[in-house]
């Protein structure tokens, strides 16, 4: 499967251990509409990156007093804040790569 060469080291390792459990990941680079149910079903805290250098680079206000609504807002406005990678399956949803979530879920 041909994919996006420039990925994350969380999303690259999702894809090995999807590629070795038969597991088909589509890449998807934006999923702006997503966010909301995202946040509703895994939490704000969960899918915001808060670690990555774009995020650590907002002025002290956005970075204040987040809520779910603030962090939908940043996340839309500075989509590099959106935690990876982000899959949607029937049994829910995993934020960010945890091979023993993954294994679980697969």
């Amino acid at each position: 499967m041909d994919r996006e060469p420039q990925v994350c080291e969380g999303s690259r390792q999702a894809i090995h251990a999807g590629d070795h459990q038969n597991v088909s990941l589509p890449h998807v680079v934006q999923r702006k509409g997503k966010l909301a149910a995202w946040v509703e079903d895994a939490g704000w805290e969960t899918v915001l990156n808060r670690r990555g250098t774009t995020f650590r680079q907002l002025p002290d206000a956005d970075k204040a007093d987040i809520d779910a609504a603030k962090a939908v807002r940043i996340m839309a406005e500075h989509t590099s804040t959106i935690k990876r990678p982000v899959v949607e399956y029937p049994g829910g949803l995993l934020v960010g790569f945890d091979e023993s979530e993954w294994a679980g879920a697969f």
